[in-house]
C-alpha cells in the first residue's frame, strides 16, 4: 500500500524527544514548550510550525519528507548499506543502536541527527531503489572503478557535451559515486530544458522559470562484469552513455559492439508453456506466472501482437490463447521481445504474499527495482537462464 505523506502525521508518528532536538538544531520554535507535547497528539506542534515563516518550512519539511520516506523495512536496509561503507568496523554497534529503537520512525530520524555522513547516501539508495526500467549490458570490462572528484568531472562533462550538442539542454552536469556492497553506484544529474512553472512565492503567485535536472543512474557491478543504466530518454542516447562511463571512470576507451550484448535477456524459452523458473526452496518465491506475451514480426518491421491471458485464475491462459492462435499466426515468423509476468513472494513469515509484477523486454529491458524483493527475482532470471551468464553469451 502506498504511503501517504503530511506533516501533521509526521508529527504523529516521530518521537517528541527527537523533534525536540531537531528544532532546537535548527533554532525554530524555541519559544515552544516541548515538555508539554504528548506522544501521538502533535496538534501543538503543527499550530506552531504553520506560524514559521514559508521558506523555513521548505527547508525543514524537505527533510521530515525523507525521514518519512526512510521510516520503512526498505529504508532502513538503505541506511545499514550506507553505513556499512561508512564505519564497516562499528556497524554491529550500530546495528544494536537501531535495534533498541522503538519503530522505523526512530530509526530513521536518530540517524539523521546521530550520523549525518550517513544520511544523503541513504537517501539516494533509497531513491535508485525505487527506480524501475534498467538496462543492463555485460561485457563490460572487470576493473576498479575511478571515483575520484576528476574522474567524475570527466563523465559529467561527457554527459553534458552530449546533451547540449544533439538536444539543447545539459549544459551542466554534475556526478556523485557511492559505493554499495559489491555495487558502485553513480548518480548523474544533467541540466534539463528551462521550464516555467506556477509558484507561490511568500505570498505571491507567479510563473516562475528554473532550470531543473533529469537524472541518470549507473549502478557497476565489478564482480560481474556489468552495467545497469537508469535513464528516462531517447533510447540512441543509451550506448554513448555507456561509453561515456566506460571512458571517465573504468578508463577504456571503447567497449565490445552493442550487438554482441543484445543476449542480456533470452526470451525465447519462455515461448514453451512447460517452462520452469529456477529457485531456491527458500527464497521466499512462492510461484511465478506469465500474464502477457509480445511477439514481432520478422518479416515486417514494427507489427507486433500482443496476448493476454488470465494468469491469477489459469496459470496457462496465455499459453492456451498462443496454442489457438498458433495456426493463424505462424509462429516461426514471429520472436518473443516482451514477456510480462507476476512473482508470488513470501516477504514475512505470517504475512499474506507479494504480488510483484514485471516485464522484460527484448534485449536488455527489466522494469525490475533494486528492492530486496526484486533482487530476489532478478537473480531469479539468472538462475533459470532468461538473463544468460557470462559464459553463456554468444559473442
Amino acid at each position: 500500500m502506498a504511503r501517504n505523506y503530511s506533516t501533521k502525521a509526521f508529527f504523529r508518528h516521530a518521537p517528541n524527544p527527537l523533534l525536540t532536538r531537531y528544532f532546537k538544531k535548527h533554532n525554530c520554535l524555541l519559544d515552544f514548550n516541548f515538555t508539554l507535547l504528548k506522544e501521538n497528539k502533535p496538534d501543538g506542534l503543527f499550530d506552531a510550525w504553520l506560524t514559521l515563516d514559508t521558506s523555513i518550512k521548505q527547508e525543514l519539511d524537505t527533510d521530515f519528507q525523507d525521514i518519512f520516506n526512510l521510516s520503512c523495512e526498505k529504508g532502513i536496509k538503505a541506511i545499514i548499506d550506507e553505513a556499512t561503507h561508512h564505519a564497516p568496523d562499528n556497524l554491529s554497534q550500530f546495528n544494536e543502536e537501531l535495534a533498541a529503537k522503538k519503530n522505523f520512525y526512530d530509526m530513521a530520524f536518530s540517524t539523521l541527527l546521530n550520523y549525518p555522513t550517513y544520511w544523503k547516501g541513504a537517501v539516494l539508495f533509497f531513491h535508485a531503489d525505487s527506480l524501475g526500467n534498467w538496462r543492463k549490458r555485460k561485457n563490460i570490462p572487470k576493473v576498479t572503478p575511478s571515483c575520484a572528484d576528476i574522474h567524475l568531472q570527466k563523465l559529467a562533462a561527457l554527459i553534458a557535451s552530449y546533451f547540449h550538442l544533439n538536444e539543447g539542454k545539459g549544459k551542466h552536469c554534475f556526478v556523485e559515486a557511492l559505493k554499495r556492497g559489491p555495487l558502485d553506484y553513480f548518480f548523474a544529474y544533467p541540466e534539463d530544458y528551462s521550464q516555467r512553472s506556477h509558484e507561490w512565492i511568500k505570498d505571491e503567485f507567479a510563473p516562475r522559470p528554473h532550470n531543473p535536472a533529469f537524472e541518470i543512474v549507473y549502478v557497476y557491478n565489478q564482480q560481474k562484469g556489468s552495467l545497469d543504466l537508469y535513464y528516462k530518454g531517447n533510447y540512441k542516447a543509451v550506448e554513448s552513455l555507456q561509453v561515456f562511463f566506460a571512458k571517465a571512470i573504468l578508463g577504456v576507451e571503447e567497449l565490445e559492439p552493442v550487438k554482441n550484448d543484445s543476449r542480456v535477456y533470452d526470451l525465447n524459452p519462455l515461448l514453451n508453456a512447460d517452462f520452469n523458473f529456477v529457485y531456491a526452496p527458500n527464497s521466499g518465491i512462492e510461484d511465478i506466472r506469465i500474464s502477457t506475451l509480445r511477439l514481432s514480426s520478422k518479416i515486417k518491421k514494427g507489427d507486433r501482437i500482443t496476448l493476454e491471458g488470465d494468469s491469477k485464475n489459469n496459470a496457462q491462459a496465455v499459453y492456451q490463447l498462443l496454442n489457438n492462435l498458433s495456426p493463424a499466426l505462424s509462429l516461426h515468423n514471429y520472436y518473443l521481445t516482451r514477456v510480462e509476468m507476476v512473482a508470488s513472494v513470501l516477504i514475512a513469515a505470517g504475512k499474506p504474499a507479494k504480488n510483484i509484477r514485471f516485464a522484460i523486454t527484448y534485449p536488455n529491458s527489466c522494469s525490475l527495482k533494486y528492492e530486496a524483493e526484486d533482487l530476489l527475482l532478478r537473480a531469479m532470471l539468472e538462475q533459470s537462464g532468461v538473463e544468460p551468464k557470462d559464459d553463456e553469451l554468444a559473442f
